[in-house]
């Protein structure tokens, strides 16, 4: 009788369970934890061990872009030095854009005819807007100092830099899933912007419209171009790449010879230091996975 009164007055506890949306266990806290707790914690489940080769290659559409934005910088300076004319501008935009088409020809394969069709439509109304637009694009800057638009120009220049996607492409091209993303966005308006301001200070009124095409073209469809090519080909992405960064180095040491070794210290620096940086601040990445995570959606919520 007594066994049974002891019994009835002390029961057994319950066992600690582990459940995600039960409430609080009666005998326990909200936070206790038993001693399985820890055994289900993983070190390091998701660190990518990265290879210096990959990440060199990678970072050859880095130096890429480089080259291509300090080629436009060296037409502007030609440009506003009077060793650049109209005529050679013109010629130079019809050539940029008839090789800009060829490539996505070639390289493009979800491009179609109507796909193609559009972009010319487009294309011929941008830039006969442009042309409308130059005499206004001429006097913009009219009554600001020309160190004024120098200063803005280079602080321009280096947001879009910092900014620029380059794993991507500044307009959606055909088969991408994500469109450009707001910081590319941003990106792509400071040059825009860099552009106008070069071109408000050109003295007629043609090669303003020259030059603001030209800037345009690179801006905003030169990436769109290098990307298709990557895609097509990662051997031709490398061999256009490797030929660009020896004709913009060649340009830039007839121009100024420090500007020379600042280029090529930017492209040492981009292709083997940083990736060198990369892989050896990996060793020092230490991430804890456990019963204590968030859920992970492993879905897009769509409309």
């Amino acid at each position: 009788m007594e066994g049974n009164i002891a019994q009835h007055s002390f029961p057994t506890q319950r066992k600690w369970r582990k459940v995600a949306y039960g409430g609080m266990q009666p005998g326990f806290d909200d936070n206790h934890t038993d001693e399985t707790f820890l055994q289900e914690m993983v070190m390091n489940a998701n660190v990518v061990k990265r290879d210096m080769l990959k990440v060199m290659l990678d970072s050859v559409s880095i130096s890429q872009y480089l080259c291509i934005v300090a080629l436009v910088v060296l037409v502007w300076t030609h440009t506003l030095n009077s060793t650049i004319t109209e005529k050679f501008l013109l010629i130079l935009d019809v050539s940029l854009l008839g090789s800009g088409f060829f490539i996505l020809l070639l390289t493009a394969k979800m491009l179609s005819f109507n796909v193609l069709l559009s972009y010319t439509i487009k294309i011929s109304f941008f830039i006969t807007g442009l042309y409308v637009l130059s005499p206004i694009y001429h006097t913009l800057t009219r009554s600001i100092s020309s160190d004024t638009i120098w200063a803005l120009t280079t602080s321009l220049i280096i947001l879009h830099l910092f900014l620029h996607n380059y794993s991507g492409s500044t307009i959606k091209a055909p088969g991408a899933l994500d469109n450009p993303n707001l910081t590319s966005n941003i990106s792509l308006n400071a040059s825009i912007v860099a552009s106008l301001l070069i071109a408000s200070r050109l003295p007629s009124r043609l090669l303003v419209f020259a030059i603001i095409l030209f800037s345009l073209q690179v801006f905003l469809f030169a990436p769109f171009v290098t990307y298709c090519l990557k895609k097509y080909s990662f051997r031709l992405h490398l061999f256009f790449s490797f030929v660009l960064m020896s004709m913009t180095l060649t340009c830039v040491y007839s121009l100024h010879k420090l500007l020379f070794v600042f280029l090529l210290g930017l492209l040492v620096f981009v292709n083997l230091v940083c990736p060198y940086w990369l892989i050896r601040i990996q060793e020092y990445k230490f991430e804890i996975n456990g019963p204590w995570d968030e859920a992970k959606l492993c879905f897009n919520i769509t409309d």
